[in-house]
């Protein structure tokens, strides 16, 4: 099981509802497409986090934000 999740809420919102569960971030972005990818610390944190966030946990395909450019 994959320890990312994406969902459809602000990063402030996901630290504020892992912090009330006890849960450790391991990295946090914000998406280009909308929501937040986090990544826990192991797959029993992200299955916490998945019943947490409910039907804000976004399927398919996101946008993330390019860490580096690659032109020349």
């Amino acid at each position: 099981m994959s320890r990312v999740i994406n969902v459809d809420a602000t990063e402030a919102e996901v630290l504020k509802t892992c912090a009330s569960k006890g849960v450790t971030i391991s990295a946090i972005e914000a998406l280009v497409s909308g929501g937040t990818r986090v990544v826990l610390m192991n797959p029993t944190a992200t299955q916490v986090m998945r019943d947490a966030f409910g039907r804000k946990v976004l399927t398919g395909d996101v946008r993330r934000t390019p860490l580096r450019s690659w032109a020349r």
